[in-house]
């Protein structure tokens, strides 16, 4: 008796709803498919292609393109029509937006990439190169962008594009952009991040109506923040001495602007590494801020990068990440050889910590 309920159980079951990414095995190539986690080695025939050879002796050659990340619906029907016409029709996006075409008959390479060059395509972003700079959403879908990210990121490609295209840099070199200090880019050898430098501006006339003001005040991480009532309205204020001017306010209650555009600037950090290959991660650090965000060519941030890219390509062992090669000439070298101004602010080792982060919310005061 039991059994037949279970039995009836188990086919009144539901299936579950799958949310999320779809299975990537659909996509795939046939030939990986087949030969999934079955392959004996991969080569680098040239810049911007991969070639991988399988136990059971089946090759398949990748081709990398740089792309755009905010792609129109133009731009992604030529790449597909691409794909379709010199690739056996598979394609996939990594991470750090590159578009990448999968084929078995190594006739098609040369093709293929004369195509997307004549497409205005840059083949490029393998092994030891500057790959495609990851950056986040800016003006364009972001709510509290401090900058145009994708902007940015154009700016720097520009100066940037023959070392995609060539593997001659000691190693790898990830980039990141992020148009505000959340800093959704994430960790990145070199990371260019909107860095504000006033306390938010508040229009009193309008707290009320539009922000949560318990919510504002919760999400402010040094407790710089209180309601108050201003003209007999209820409202906010800030402690401009606690304030490190995050912008975490702004999201909650854009009455609380702190977009400026003389006082937001631009920061760079380097030496973030979220790898374990060769060493332990490590998160970026500064090493030049105030630069002005000066669209659309952001000449100031692009110098300084450039300068950063050319010391580490010459001074660096092979192998070496930026966060490798400081650690062994350290951060006085560093910015001895890069000629950038080294002030006090580059250096806390947490002690004091009180001053230095002003105050904890989990503390009373």
């Amino acid at each position: 008796m039991n059994q037949v309920v279970e039995k009836k159980v188990k086919k009144e079951m539901r299936t579950p709803i799958e949310s999320g990414c779809p299975d990537g095995f659909q996509y795939m190539h046939p030939t990986m498919r087949k030969n999934f986690a079955s392959w004996k080695y991969h080569e680098h025939p040239r810049p911007g292609v991969l070639l991988h050879v399988a136990k059971s002796g089946d090759k398949i050659w990748t081709v990398r393109a740089g792309t755009q990340r905010i792609l129109d619906v133009y731009s992604l029907r030529k790449l597909c029509e691409i794909g379709n016409e010199y690739a056996d029709g598979y394609v996939r996006f990594t991470i750090r937006s590159n578009i990448e075409y999968m084929i078995k008959d190594e006739e098609k390479v040369d093709p293929l990439i004369y195509a997307l060059e004549d497409a205005g395509f840059v083949v490029g972003g393998t092994k030891n190169s500057v790959a495609m700079i990851a950056h986040t959403q800016g003006w364009l879908h972001c709510d509290i962008p401090g900058t145009d990210a994708s902007g940015v990121v154009k700016a720097l490609m520009d100066e940037l594009i023959d070392e995609f295209k060539n593997e001659e840099m000691p190693n790898r070199v990830h980039m990141t952009t992020s148009c505000c200090q959340i800093n959704c880019g994430g960790q990145g050898d070199i990371a260019i991040n909107i860095q504000h430098t006033k306390p938010p501006k508040i229009n009193h006339d309008l707290v009320s109506n539009v922000c949560e003001r318990p919510s504002v005040v919760a999400r402010c991480p040094v407790a710089a923040i209180r309601p108050a009532m201003v003209n007999g309205k209820a409202s906010l204020e800030v402690d401009e001495k606690k304030c490190i001017c995050c912008g975490a306010c702004y999201p909650p209650c854009p009455p609380m602007q702190i977009n400026d555009p003389e006082h937001s600037k631009l920061a760079i950090w380097v030496g973030g590494n979220h790898s374990n290959a060769r060493s332990k991660p490590t998160f970026q650090k500064l090493v030049a801020a105030g630069i002005p965000n000066n669209p659309p060519r952001w000449p100031e941030a692009t110098a300084i990068v450039k300068k950063i890219i050319k010391v580490y390509k010459d001074e660096a062992r092979d192998w070496e990440r930026i966060n490798d090669w400081i650690e062994r000439v350290g951060w006085p070298r560093f910015f001895e050889l890069t000629e950038l101004p080294f002030t006090k602010y580059h250096i806390d080792n947490w002690r004091g910590g009180r001053k230095t982060l002003n105050s904890s919310t989990y503390i009373r005061h």
